[in-house]
């Protein structure tokens, strides 16, 4: 089982590498508890459907699956980002496509925004976001998470997964940028949106309307017949994006 780990931070991120070709990056959904077994719940099974185009990088996020890490309650959307490019360092890759879903939409804005000239393209499949509809319940999506870290490590601190907790879910939009910096970002978007109260039409269409560069699909996810078109289409933008 390969994990990169960092030493000085005491954070083990357990990642599978599959396919050849320009690396893509997948970013899981699943909230606090994205991992890589999840893709195998959505609309189409990244990992293994890009593989075959791409050199893709399938991880467990900190504190999900067989990944590990401190709960960084100063920095929590941040310290994500920091695995994300530390395992990039370490697998020696530069440059990069995104693919996330459902959080890992929310995670791929911020590791664009902390690191443009890293990241060449980002897929967003049905971003998380708060809206009317969901503003009463998706800030708490992390006591169950709070209560099974509580399970696993029991000399942890309830408050500091509390403070943790609140701050990556009761903020706005998709949580992790504004959209004040979103209408600056440069970097090509692909972005389906969401079709339920978690990952809401709106925010998907707002997230497409904001960004400069970006385009969207719709419908994609309902009926199934569409999924086949949709993955040539994803590949069709990452390949006009993949730097020569």
């Amino acid at each position: 089982m390969p994990h990169w780990t960092n030493t000085q931070t005491d954070v083990s991120i357990y990642y599978e590498e599959s396919g050849s070709g320009f690396p893509l990056l997948l970013l899981p959904p699943g909230g606090l508890n994205a991992a890589i077994g999840v893709w195998q719940r959505t609309a189409f099974a990244a990992p293994q459907v890009f593989s075959r185009h791409y050199r893709v990088i399938a991880i467990d996020e900190r504190n999900a699956g067989a990944s590990t890490g401190p709960v960084d309650a100063d920095r929590p959307w941040d310290c994500y980002a920091d695995d994300h490019l530390g395992l990039m360092n370490h697998l020696g890759i530069e440059r990069f496509h995104v693919l996330g879903c459902c959080i890992g939409c929310s995670h791929a804005l911020n590791l664009v925004r902390l690191a443009p000239e890293r990241v060449t393209a980002a897929v967003l499949e049905q971003p998380v976001g708060i809206d009317d509809g969901n503003r009463t319940t998706m800030p708490n999506l992390w006591v169950e998470w709070a209560a099974q870290m509580q399970k696993k490590h029991p000399g942890i601190d309830r408050a500091q997964l509390e403070t943790f907790g609140k701050r990556m879910w009761g903020g706005d939009f998709v949580l992790s940028v504004t959209r004040e910096w979103l209408a600056t970002c440069q970097t090509p978007l692909l972005v389906l949106p969401g079709i339920d109260a978690p990952h809401p039409t709106a925010i998907g269409r707002e997230v497409a309307a904001l960004a400069p560069n970006a385009q969207s699909i719709e419908p994609w996810k309902e009926p199934a017949s569409l999924i086949p078109s949709i993955i040539e289409r994803i590949r069709q933008f990452l390949d006009a994006h993949t730097p020569v």
